[in-house]
C-alpha cells in the first residue's frame, strides 16, 4: 500500500513534541510492515523512512493536499482534522479533545477507547513508540519523577504534595518554574538525551491527571525506560496502564497509600509491557487495520482493546 502521511509542521521535532514523535514512529512501523510512505510536511522536513514532500503551512485554510500527492497514493492520513476535506481517499487523526460543539468526522480516528467514547465515536488505534529509541534500566535511583507540562490539569501540584507526603524525592521536568518546597528539583524542560536518562533512572513516574488525557505518551516513554506509573483513572490511563506495571488511584490520598506498591513492580515487566502492546508496529497494524476497512467498506472499524 502507497500511503501518504500529512502534518503541517516540520518534521522530526526539535525538543519533545509527543504527536511528531508518533507520527515519525508512525512512519517507521508502516515502512518496516512493507508498506511505502511519502510525509507532507512543512519545509525542511527529514524522515528517513519516508518520501518527504514539502507543503508550506497557510495561513486560515488547510493546503490542497490533492495537488501535492503523488501519483498510485491509495490513501491520505491527516494528523489533525483538515477543512474542506480533500477529495482523495483519506483518514485523520484527532491527537487532542475537540472544543465543545465541535464534531468529529466520520472519517476521524481517535487515541483510545475513551477518547473515542468522548467524540462520539468506536474508532481509535493506541499511541506506540519505538523502545529502542529508549534506555532500559533496571536499577533505579533514589527520586520520583514527574515530566509533563507544568499546568493543573496535568496534576503537578498533586505529583508534588504527594511526593512529600510518600517520603519520596521528586524531580520535575516541565516548561516554567513554579515555587517549590524542600525535596523537589525543577530540571525545567527536557528533551533528547536528558530526557532519556530522567527517565530511565526513575523509581517511577508520577502522572496524577485531573483531566482526560486523550493517550498519555509519557506513560510509554516511562514504561519503555522500566519505570513503573503512578497515575489517576482519568481519560485514557486505565487502558496503558495495567497493574503488572502500574497503580492508578481516585484522590491524592489513594496516590500516597499505593505509592510503596511501586517498588516491588518488576522494571523488566515494564518494558515487555511496551513490547507486547504499544510499540510503533503494534501502532501501524491498528491504522492498517482502519486503512484496509475504510477502504473497503468506507467506514471505520471499533478501535481493538487489550485484553
Amino acid at each position: 500500500m502507497h500511503i501518504a502521511v500529512y502534518f503541517h509542521k516540520r518534521l522530526p521535532v526539535r525538543g519533545y513534541g509527543g504527536t511528531q514523535r508518533v507520527i515519525v514512529w508512525l512512519v517507521r512501523g508502516l515502512v518496516e510492515a512493507g508498506h511505502r510512505v511519502t510525509l507532507l510536511a512543512a519545509p525542511g522536513s527529514r524522515v528517513a523512512e519516508a518520501s518527504v514532500v514539502p507543503v508550506a503551512p497557510q495561513r486560515g485554510a488547510a493546503p490542497d493536499l490533492d495537488a501535492h500527492l503523488p501519483p498510485g497514493v491509495d490513501l491520505l492520513h491527516s494528523h489533525g482534522l483538515l477543512s474542506p476535506p480533500p477529495r482523495c481517499p483519506h483518514v485523520s487523526t484527532l491527537h487532542g479533545n475537540l472544543r465543545p460543539g465541535q464534531v468529529a468526522t466520520p472519517t476521524t480516528i481517535l487515541l483510545s477507547a475513551d477518547h473515542a467514547r468522548r467524540h462520539d465515536s468506536q474508532a481509535f488505534v493506541h499511541n506506540g513508540i519505538d523502545p529502542a529509541d529508549y534506555r532500559f534500566r533496571a536499577g533505579k535511583s533514589s527520586y520520583d519523577l514527574f515530566l509533563g507540562r507544568l499546568h493543573r490539569i496535568k496534576g503537578y501540584h498533586w505529583a508534588i504534595d504527594g511526593a512529600r507526603r510518600a517520603g519520596r524525592r521528586l524531580v520535575l521536568a516541565g516548561g516554567w518554574r513554579p515555587s517549590l518546597r524542600r525535596g523537589v528539583r525543577f530540571v525545567g524542560e527536557v528533551g533528547g538525551e536528558r530526557k532519556t536518562e530522567w527517565l530511565a533512572g526513575a523509581a517511577c513516574l508520577w502522572m496524577p491527571a485531573l483531566w482526560d488525557e486523550p493517550f498519555g505518551l509519557t506513560l510509554l516513554e516511562a514504561l519503555a525506560s522500566g519505570t513503573p506509573v503512578l497515575g489517576t483513572r482519568r481519560g485514557a490511563l486505565p487502558e496503558v496502564v495495567g497493574p503488572e506495571v502500574g497503580r492508578l488511584g481516585d484522590t491524592l490520598d489513594d496516590l500516597v497509600s499505593l505509592r510503596p506498591e511501586l517498588d516491588r513492580i518488576d522494571p523488566y515487566a515494564c518494558r515487555s509491557w511496551v513490547e507486547r502492546w504499544f510499540t510503533h508496529r503494534a501502532m501501524a497494524e491498528g491504522y492498517l487495520r482502519m486503512y484496509r476497512h475504510y477502504l473497503t467498506t468506507g467506514a471505520l472499524p471499533p478501535g481493538r482493546r487489550i485484553e
